[in-house]
């Protein structure tokens, strides 16, 4: 038993996709999550420099209060650029999201054309394509960078139809492709589903990468005994929420995505470390 949260972190809200499947899957575990909208998108950003913003977040909540028992990277960018840098310098097993996004479309497609869709960070470091190559080398893969569709939910503005035109305008490549399954490479792309999936057609299915990760999540904490030992936590209200950015309009996204009031305190972060904004 292990009562400590799991913690979370992304770019921006894009990781809430996860922390919603950990919220119906792994119900009485706390949450602890930060989303650093101030430094989005992580896509065009160097390598090394997401790296140091992950670590940087991971360590934050890691010795936040009693800490977390758990991290998730709910981000690809991040996942693909600092996975093993956190994992070698956290004392507390790191998930990412990119392998369980591999692994579920590898189930699910049956004519092994596959297409990703994600940002240009992850599209660059050929993190899905190689995953899936080294597992059926047989397989086609078509790769998509749409960065556009992360700052369309981050702005959370656009009405459906202005959101159907920019989905269709970022996902033109994959038009009269042969592919069965697409793997939502951001975890922010969930949140265009139903667009998304109109764009696609009805036949090819959506791979949820962050929901995967939580399948993932839920298998260490039984290998290691570590659930929380109270049950049920229905109102999660002793969840932690932080954004690096515009704490209303996060509020307003995760308190919408979820489905459960989210209070969202200001985050500051800065080359020597992150501090939580006086009179948080």
């Amino acid at each position: 038993m292990d009562n400590r949260a799991i913690g979370y972190m992304d770019s921006g809200v894009g990781g809430l996709t996860a922390v919603k499947q950990a919220l119906y899957q792994l119900p009485n575990e706390q949450v602890k999550y930060v989303g650093d909208t101030l430094r989005m998108p992580y896509g065009p950003r160097r390598t090394e420099e997401v790296a140091m913003f992950t670590l940087q977040i991971g360590r934050y909540l890691n010795d936040l209060d009693d800490g977390i028992k758990l991290l998730v990277i709910a981000c690809n960018t991040a996942t693909a650029a600092a996975l093993p840098l956190l994992q070698e310098h956290l004392p507390i097993p790191v998930v990412g999201v990119i392998q369980p996004g591999v692994d579920a479309a590898l189930d699910e497609t049956e004519n092994n054309e596959v297409g990703v869709i994600a940002t240009q960070g992850t599209v660059d470091s050929n993190a899905y394509y190689n995953g899936l190559m080294a597992a059926n080398p047989g397989m086609d893969v078509l790769q998509v960078p749409t960065p556009k569709l992360v700052t369309l939910v981050e702005s959370n503005e656009q009405s459906e139809s202005e959101k159907l035109a920019i989905v269709q305008e970022q996902l033109h490549d994959l038009m009269n492709k042969e592919i069965d399954t697409l793997i939502l490479g951001c975890t922010h792309f969930p949140l265009l589903s139903s667009e998304i999936q109109k764009v696609v057609g009805e036949d090819v299915t959506l791979i949820n990468a962050g929901a995967e990760a939580i399948k993932i999540v839920e298998q260490i904490l039984d290998d290691n005994d570590a659930r929380h030992g109270i049950y049920p936590m229905a109102n999660h209200e002793d969840d932690q929420y932080f954004t690096t950015g515009d704490t209303d309009t996060f509020e307003q996204i995760a308190t919408s995505w979820l489905e459960i009031p989210v209070n969202v305190k200001h985050l500051i972060p800065d080359e020597s470390g992150i501090t939580l904004m006086m009179g948080e």
